[in-house]
């Protein structure tokens, strides 16, 4: 989710109303996705390496984040919206950790969509994880296969994605789902994040729809 800081530079406006409409956008995705029937929807929001920005902008997308999740939280249940996290969740600040904890508890047992949100995710650090967990469990290495690798992923018991979007003009995946996305179809678009709408959404899953798909195969 791509933009924000420019968004809120092109209407003159400090790069924190860029992380709110950012907010509105993630809401709008969110509900179009479950209304179209999309069963798992992942947003990038925070990764490992946003760590250096400036602090009291990670400060505020923490509050922000927190104050998402409590408003959302009663429209993720009723729409039976399960909420997962994907990376180190255990250096978030302990307030906007709790609020994750809790949204995750309480939508443990819904099943219409997962909604996962990466934060402080590293696609790299991910499989460096997965290794660790290997190696302490004393895995055979001849009994290590690509299914039994991804059930050490954080996205253990969901598909790999079928499309990835970035927005805002950028041409790479920047260390996002690298084992997941092997043959994920990548769409790219020149619209800001804030700015991404359901039309915008529909446009990329048009062009989804037109691609084959050989999965390695001729």
């Amino acid at each position: 989710m791509d933009g924000n800081g420019r968004w809120a530079g092109r209407h003159g406006l400090p790069r924190v109303e860029g992380h709110k409409q950012g907010t509105r956008s993630a809401r709008a995705i969110v509900e179009e996705c479950r209304r179209i029937g999309i069963k798992h929807l992942t947003l990038y929001a925070f990764s490992h390496e946003n760590w250096s920005r400036p602090k009291d902008e990670i400060d505020f997308l923490f509050n922000l984040l927190a104050d998402f999740l409590r408003g959302e939280l009663g429209t993720l249940i009723r729409q039976d919206i399960r909420l997962n996290i994907l990376g180190e969740i255990e250096a978030l600040p302990l307030s906007t950790r709790k609020v994750i904890q809790m949204a995750c508890y309480k939508t443990r047992n819904s099943r219409s969509m997962d909604l996962n949100l990466a934060l402080n995710y590293s696609g790299r650090l991910e499989i460096v994880r997965a290794c660790r967990m290997i190696m302490e469990e004393g895995l055979d290495p001849e009994d290590l296969t690509p299914e039994m690798f991804s059930k050490y992923l954080y996205t253990s018991g969901q598909p790999d994605p079928d499309l990835i979007i970035r927005t805002s003009g950028e041409y790479r995946i920047s260390n996002y789902l690298l084992y997941q996305s092997a043959y994920s179809e990548l769409y790219f678009t020149d619209t800001l994040w804030p700015e991404f709408s359901s039309d915008h959404l529909h446009q990329a899953l048009e062009s989804f729809s037109q691609r084959q798909r050989r999965f390695g195969r001729i």
